[in-house]
Order: structure tokens, then C-alpha cells, then sequence
């Protein structure tokens, strides 16, 4: 079908040259037909002519070369016939990446076929490239191989948290996006650390279509804004990145409700008041810090540490004037959380009491003086020193008696005129106060007779025989005057006395006569009355001889020679003592022998020889007895 070529002959031939464009009609039917000259006619001649597809080379080149995840890379196939084939390859390019990816085919248009292709991965870098030329009717196939090196892609990370800011305790969301520098990339996979600034361990998490995203909750202001950074780990075809963002966490707002156990409560009973503080949403986590109590009662407040969101005192409310008491506990914040307050209302009744009552000394006796002491104690669970007064009552008809309580006690002192209703009831009645109810309570008193002492003197003492010793008994008691009685005992052998008291003394008087058994025991013996009970005392008299004088006399005085001469003498006690001295006398004249001469009735006589005409001095020397000490009388004879 092309042009017909006409070429001049020369030497009997003619020559052209015809390049076949194609296979299609091979084999050619060649015709020549020579056009005739002057001397020769035309004439044709004909044959064929067998036309094959030409061989071609494929050459694959890619570029840019090396490229990055997802960064597009241009691949040209140049496709060329092989000599003597010529012209131009038409049909199409089969492209094999290498990477897995489905093939592309592109025309050939000038012996070239362009593709574009994006890596998404760089495992199995470098990528064998092949371009395989598909031929057409008139050249046949061939391919041409390359290779693709792909590298790790670049990547951005943004970080962003919501909402922004939040309060302690209040979740935030922090979401990081990752994504490849190169347009058009697919999306990086892999990991995200987080970072949340605040000292808590960090947190890693998987992406998801670029995204990765993790909740935290901030525990604390302290660091606040807190820088938050996200770190993506990278993969097989993406490098690592990060990013930052700032997170502001202020303080979350609380609620505080404080309630009271028991409740109602009684004056002195321990109460314990409990704080609980709580986080307000979206706030949360468990306040730290103290909580200050005030309890109402004008007492000082009381602080306590909160321990798991709780705080918790103990106080004593020790009245119920001002009940029911306004009970507040205000949270003092601390750094994650903001302050707030409650508060209850303590109901506080007045505490039961007991009364005790006691009398001292029990038994007594009529005119002694009791003291009666009453105790009056609060009941559990109240507690506290009661205050206010007491009345007595003592049970024997005279007015009852009021005292005021000091310390918890109150006595009155009560003096029992007579035994008679012993023993009395004694009634101790507490009056009760503001803060502590009325209670009575109960105790009998006995009375016996009063204990008595006797004591007994004697005077003169030490005495002497004969003489009359005054004996004097005293009986006493703690109260009142004992009456009766009072048997004396002389200790000497002789008869018991008796005597009546009188105020409290009796009184006897005896006389010893002797000295034998000094000293002697002297024993009072009260026997007691209504209202005494008798008693005993002792003494001793000592007993001593009694002094004595001896008068001498002689007769006849003057006498004359040849006289006999008669002495006497006469022992008598001396006062206050009385009797009859006993024993003997010596009776001697100068110039005589002594006589020793018995008393008899107080006088011994005795008769001398006659004297010599001169003066003779006459001696009597009483010795003494048991009872009456000696003495010595002279007198003077005169014989003329």
C-alpha cells in the first residue's frame, strides 16, 4: 500500500529499497514492471517478499532513585527495534513493581511508556523493576529490568489534648496524629509513647489510621500547664517524630459533708465528727490535706489530716446550753483541690447522773458530829464533774440541809441528838443543773453509845501511910457528858467505892495505912449509861512512910539520988498522916545501957536504975515500921 517507486535500469537492472512498515499482508506480492523504452516493450515480473516482526530491547529506569515511602517515582520503558528491524514499537508496557502492588500497563508512544508509581513500604528494598514490552504486529515483546531503592519516609506528629484546660481528676483525651512528609503517603502504623509531663509513667498506645489516642487523668496543679509530648515510634517505612502540646489542670471544686456520732449525744460523751471530702465532677481523685472542725460550743476548733477523703475528731461536748450546736468542717485545700465547707447540727441532752451519799463517822454517837458527803457522778456514756447543790435529808426529823458541789462532791455535817430511830435514812438529793439531770441516792446512819475513857488521879501522891489520898475519876466521850457511876478500886485490899459523876468526875477519898504493896494500882471502873458505854482507867499511888516525932519524957524530973527513973516515949505520926506507930524503941540515959522497948499504942516505957547526982540527957530512937519512919526525941534528966 505505499507509493510505487520507479528507478531508471541500468545494465539490464533496476534497483530500489522498500523498508516494510509491517507484517500485516507478508507475504508482499512484489510486482516490477519495466515501463518500455524506445526499443524495448513494457514487461512485468513479480515475487514475494516475507516480512517478519522486528525484535525489540525494552529499557525500564526510574527516578527519582532513591525515593521514600509513598514518594512517586517515575518509570520509563524505552522501547527500540533491533536492527535490521526498524521504526517504531507501538502496543503497550506491562510494569512489575516489585513490591507486590498490581501491575500497570501504559502505550508506547515514541518507543517510550511512563509510569508512576508510590511505595509503601520499604521491605523488600531494593524493588526489582520490569518493563515488559507486549510487542505488537510488526515487533515483538522484550523487557528491561530496574531497580527502585526505597527508604524510610519522614513523618510529622501533632499532639493535641481535650478539653483543654481540666480540672484534677477530670479525664482528658490526648490525641496524636501522625503523618508522612510525602503527599500522598499511605498512613505510618506502629506506636505512640505519650508522655504527660507530670511524673507518671508514660503510656504507649497503637495507631490506627494515623491516629493514636490515650486517656489521663492529672492528679495534681503542681507543674500545671504540664508539657505533653507524643513520640511516634516509627515502622518499617516511616522515621520516628513527635510533637508537644501543653496541658492546663487547675484545681477541681469539692464538697464536704461532716455528720456526728451519736447523735443526739449527752454532756461529756465523746462525739466523733467525720469529714468526708469529695471531688465535684468532672473533678476526681481524693483530696489531701486537713480539715478544720468547729464544734459549736465556743471551744477552739480541732484540725484533722483527711486519709482516703476523710478526716475525723473526737470532742466532748460538756453542757447541752446551746443545743442543738452548729457542727462545720471546712476543708482547707491543698494543691489539686479547692477548699469547701459543711455542716451538721449536734442535738446534746443533759447526762444522767447517780448520786452516792456516805456518812462519816458511821456509827456514831448522839452528840458527835457526822459528816455526810455526797457523790455525784455523771452516767455513761455522759461524762464531766457535776455542779449545782445537794440537799441532805438525815432522817431524824430536824430541816433538811442544802450544799453546793465542788469537784463533784458536797458535804454538810450533822450532829444526832438521840439514839432513838437509829438507824436513821439518809437521803442525799442532787438538784440537777443545765447540763446534768437530778438523782438521789441513799444511806442509813447508826448510832451506838458513846465510847467513853476514864482516867483517874490521885493527890497527894506520893502519900504516906495514914494519910487520905483524894481519888478522881474523869469520864469523857467525843460528845456529851456521860453520866452514872464510877466504881474505885484502892488496890491496897480494902472494900471498892463508889461514887455518882458530876459533870464528868467522880471522887472517893482513902486512907492508906500501910506502905506494903506500894505502889498501888488504882482502878476507876465507869459502868456506863444510856447513852455511854463504861470504861476503865488505872493509875498508881505510891505509898510512903510516914514521918514521925517521939517525945521523950522521964520522971521524976529533977529526980534525986537513989531514984529510979521512968523513961517514956511517944511516937506520933506526923500530918497529914494519922495511925499508930508500931516497932520499937531504944531508950538510953548517959551511963546506962540501952533498952529496946515495943510500942504499945504509940508509947514504950522503961525504967532506969538510979543516976548519979549530975545531968544526964535521956534518948529515945523509935525504929521505925512498915508504915512509919524512925525519929529521934532527947530530953534532959536533972538528979540531984
Amino acid at each position: 500500500g505505499s507509493p510505487t517507486l520507479t528507478a531508471l535500469v541500468s545494465d539490464g537492472l533496476a534497483v530500489v529499497t522498500h523498508a516494510y512498515g509491517s507484517t500485516s499482508g507478508s507475504p508482499f506480492a512484489i510486482t516490477a514492471t519495466y515501463d518500455g523504452d524506445a526499443n524495448f516493450s513494457s514487461s512485468s515480473g513479480s515475487d514475494t517478499q516475507t516480512v517478519g516482526k522486528a525484535a525489540t530491547t525494552t529499557a525500564v529506569v526510574s527516578s527519582p532513585d532513591p525515593t521514600v515511602v509513598g514518594q512517586l517515582t517515575t518509570v520509563t520503558a524505552s522501547v527500540a527495534s533491533v536492527a535490521p528491524g526498524a521504526g517504531a514499537p507501538s502496543g503497550t508496557v506491562t510494569f512489575h513493581f516489585g513490591d507486590g502492588s498490581p501491575t500497570l500497563t501504559a502505550l508506547v508512544s515514541d518507543g517510550l511508556a511512563v509510569v508512576t508509581h508510590a511505595y509503601g513500604s520499604t521491605s523488600g528494598s531494593p524493588f526489582a523493576i520490569t518493563a515488559t514490552y507486549d510487542g505488537d504486529a510488526n515487533f515483538s515483546s522484550s523487557s528491561g529490568s530496574d531497580t527502585q531503592t526505597v527508604g524510610k519516609a519522614a513523618t510529622t506528629t501533632a499532639v493535641a489534648s481535650s478539653p483543654d484546660p481540666t480540672v484534677v481528676g477530670q479525664p482528658t483525651t490526648l490525641t496524636a496524629s501522625v503523618a508522612s512528609v510525602v503527599a500522598g503517603a499511605a498512613a505510618p502504623t506502629g506506636t505512640v509513647t505519650f508522655s504527660f509531663g507530670d511524673g507518671t509513667p508514660s503510656t504507649t498506645t497503637t495507631l490506627s489510621d494515623g491516629i493514636a489516642t490515650v486517656a489521663h487523668t492529672y492528679t495534681s496543679t503542681a507543674g500545671s500547664p504540664f508539657p505533653v509530648t507524643a513520640t511516634y515510634n516509627g515502622d518499617a517505612s516511616f522515621t520516628s517524630s513527635s510533637g508537644s502540646d501543653a496541658q492546663t489542670v487547675a484545681r477541681a471544686a469539692t464538697s464536704t459533708a461532716v455528720v456526728s456520732s451519736p447523735d443526739p449525744s449527752v454532756a461529756g460523751q465523746a462525739v466523733t465528727l467525720t469529714a468526708t471530702v469529695s471531688a465535684v465532677a468532672p473533678g476526681a481523685g481524693t483530696p489531701t490535706g486537713t480539715v478544720t472542725f468547729s464544734f459549736g460550743d465556743g471551744t477552739s476548733a480541732g484540725t484533722a489530716t483527711l486519709s482516703g477523703g476523710t478526716a475525723t475528731v473526737t470532742h466532748t461536748f460538756t453542757g447541752a446550753a446551746g443545743s442543738p450546736y452548729t457542727v462545720t468542717a471546712i476543708y482547707n485545700g491543698d494543691a489539686g483541690f479547692t477548699s469547701s465547707s459543711g455542716s451538721d447540727a449536734q442535738t446534746v441532752a443533759r447526762a444522767a447522773t447517780s448520786t452516792a451519799v456516805v456518812s462519816s463517822p458511821d456509827p456514831s454517837v448522839a452528840g458527835e458530829v457526822v459528816t455526810l458527803t455526797a457523790t455525784v457522778s455523771a452516767v455513761a456514756p455522759g461524762a464531766g464533774t457535776p455542779t449545782g447543790t445537794v440537799t441532805f435529808s438525815f432522817g431524824d426529823g430536824t430541816s433538811a440541809g442544802t450544799a453546793t458541789l465542788s469537784g463533784g462532791t458536797a458535804t454538810v455535817t450533822h450532829t444526832y441528838a438521840t439514839r432513838s430511830g437509829s438507824p436513821f435514812p439518809v437521803t442525799a438529793t442532787y438538784n440537777g443543773n443545765a447540763n446534768f439531770a437530778a438523782s438521789s441516792g441513799d444511806d442509813t446512819q447508826t448510832l451506838t453509845k458513846n465510847a467513853t475513857t476514864t482516867t483517874v488521879t490521885s493527890t497527894p501522891d506520893p502519900s504516906v501511910s495514914g494519910g487520905t489520898v483524894t481519888v478522881r475519876a474523869t469520864v469523857s466521850s467525843a460528845a456529851g457528858t456521860p453520866t452514872g457511876t464510877v466504881t474505885f478500886s484502892f488496890g491496897d485490899g480494902t472494900s471498892t467505892a463508889t461514887a455518882t459523876l458530876s459533870g464528868g468526875v467522880a471522887t472517893v477519898t482513902h486512907p492508906y495505912t500501910t506502905t506494903t504493896g506500894s505502889p498501888f494500882t488504882l482502878t476507876a471502873t465507869y459502868g456506863g449509861d444510856a447513852s455511854f458505854n463504861g470504861s476503865t482507867g488505872t493509875d498508881t499511888q505510891t505509898v510512903t512512910r510516914a514521918t514521925t516525932t517521939i517525945t521523950v519524957v522521964s520522971t521524976p524530973n529533977p529526980a534525986t539520988t537513989g531514984d529510979r527513973i521512968t523513961v517514956t516515949a511517944t511516937v506520933v505520926p506526923v500530918a497529914p498522916a494519922t495511925g499508930t506507930p508500931t516497932g520499937t524503941v531504944t531508950l538510953a540515959i548517959t551511963g546506962r545501957s540501952p533498952q529496946a522497948v515495943p510500942l504499945v499504942g504509940g508509947t514504950a516505957s522503961a525504967s532506969f536504975n538510979p543516976l548519979q547526982k549530975g545531968t544526964h540527957v535521956v534518948t529515945g530512937n523509935y525504929n521505925g515500921d512498915v508504915s512509919f519512919a524512925p525519929s529521934t526525941g532527947t530530953t534532959v534528966q536533972t538528979v540531984n
